[in-house]
């Protein structure tokens, strides 16, 4: 009916405006608009160059301080609104059923839960969850995945249904559904296996898609899509989206290729509460089971968006500090246990080691705080490395690596000192916010 009475409306005006004249007028050429190209989007690294420009707040260190309060309650009052949301109450109680009582949905391989249910394919049955009996009862179903529960965790009577469905790859997935049994061997000095872990294949899924309702009412919806290659299971494309009938709205992407991209975003209502964005030239299918292979970790960078304003810059150097790591622990002998003076070598060998580490750090990672508000740089995050104060003694000396924001004038202080006080109003919000998920 609306599209008709659009559709009408646009008619009578086209008829009352060819006769609201009896004149005729001569023809003229139609004027052709050109429209604007839209400017593209910018990269990564193009958002980062430009940030990086941006000169330094004039702000004194307490003026910031004020500034990043405010800012921080603004977000909290964004986010005091999801602890009130019925859907992730509703997740959060089915997760709580699902470790009171675990079901097992891959018939007798694995003990699962609502993770797998999405990210692995296959899984099929109807569970409904017996409040008397605390037990969830399985009902055969070879088209989909079901969960009735109660909503909430002091209800009796079960009001919400959680629906998976899924489609499957030809790719495998191997899980240990049970670990093996290890025993002494006095003759070996050592523990040997004495029975072999029991392995589970899978199939993962190309897509995923999962309906909460509450009260016949859809509350929330998941849908997740994988693209795979070259029989890998780390997926070359993933995507996860959750979207709650509240306004909220989580979307996770990533791609993995030469240059691996990663992006999150949390929306209220369109608005962004937070962001990533990342991007790395790390080889991921080689560091698979072995991440001691520096010189595939590449260069990565990110930035980190709260509210549209407060930025956090990331660009990182991964390859060159995991080279510069391994250089300094072989240029740095361990200390012999058997010398007279080992309590002071040690002392000397930790110094130097933290000083190095630090040292590799503030070249190789560099994290910026920036208000894309005032298009003002705040401060840069670096590391010195302190003495330990350890609480009981000792006669070797510890060092730790200490984080410290460098403001424009070139005052250095320490986070956790600079946090600690003036943010009395935002720790009285955050622990409230917290508090009401431990409930």
């Amino acid at each position: 009916m609306i599209k008709k009475f659009l559709l009408a409306s646009l008619v009578l005006s086209q008829l009352m405006v060819s006769c609201s004249s009896d004149e005729t007028t001569p023809e003229t050429e139609p004027e052709v608009v050109v429209p604007e190209k839209p400017e593209p989007e910018k990269t990564l690294e193009e958002q980062i160059a430009e940030l990086l420009k941006k000169p330094y707040s004039e702000l004194t260190p307490d003026q910031q301080k004020t500034k990043l309060e405010a800012e921080a309650n603004e977000m909290l009052v964004q986010l005091d609104k999801t602890k009130k949301l019925s859907a992730l109450e509703t997740i959060e109680n089915l997760t709580n059923l699902l470790n009171e009582s675990p079901v097992d949905i891959f018939n007798g391989k694995s003990n699962n839960g609502i993770e797998e249910a999405l990210t692995v394919s296959g899984a099929y049955g109807v569970y409904t969850w017996n409040s008397t009996q605390k037990i969830w009862v399985k009902t055969a179903s070879s088209t989909e995945l079901k969960f009735v529960f109660p909503a909430k965790k002091a209800q009796t009577t079960n009001n919400a249904i959680f629906t998976v469905k899924s489609t499957s790859s030809d790719i495998k997935y191997l899980t240990i559904d049970t670990y093996g049994e290890w025993a002494w061997n006095s003759a070996a000095g050592n523990y040997t296996q004495v029975k072999p872990d029991l392995n589970d294949w899978f199939y993962l899924p190309t897509s995923g898609d999962a309906v909460l309702t509450i009260d016949n009412t859809q509350a929330a919806i998941f849908t997740l899509t994988a693209k795979y290659a070259d029989g890998k299971q780390v997926p070359t494309d993933l995507a996860y989206k959750v979207t709650l009938n509240d306004g909220y709205t989580w979307e996770m992407s990533s791609t993995k290729a030469v240059q691996n991209t990663a992006k999150s975003t949390l929306t209220y209502n369109g608005k962004n509460l937070i962001s990533f964005t990342g991007g790395s030239s790390t080889e991921v299918d080689k560091l698979i089971g072995n991440d001691e292979l520096g010189q595939y970790r590449g260069k990565a960078n990110g930035l980190v968006t709260l509210l549209d304003n407060f930025v956090i810059i990331a660009d990182m150097n991964l390859a060159q500090d995991a080279a510069d790591r391994i250089a300094l622990e072989k240029s740095l002998p361990h200390p012999a246990y058997s010398s007279n003076t080992h309590v002071s070598d040690m002392s000397t060998y930790n110094k130097k080691l933290a000083e190095g580490k630090v040292a590799h750090f503030n070249k190789n990672i560099k994290l910026i705080l920036v208000s894309k508000k005032d298009g003002t740089k705040i401060a840069d995050i670096v590391q010195h490395a302190e003495k330990e104060d350890n609480s009981y003694y000792s006669e070797i000396d510890y060092y730790n690596a200490v984080n410290y924001l460098r403001f424009n004038d070139k005052t250095e202080v320490e986070m956790g000192v600079y946090f600690s006080k003036g943010f009395d109003t935002f720790y009285t919000k955050f622990n409230d916010f917290a508090a009401s998920f431990q409930k």
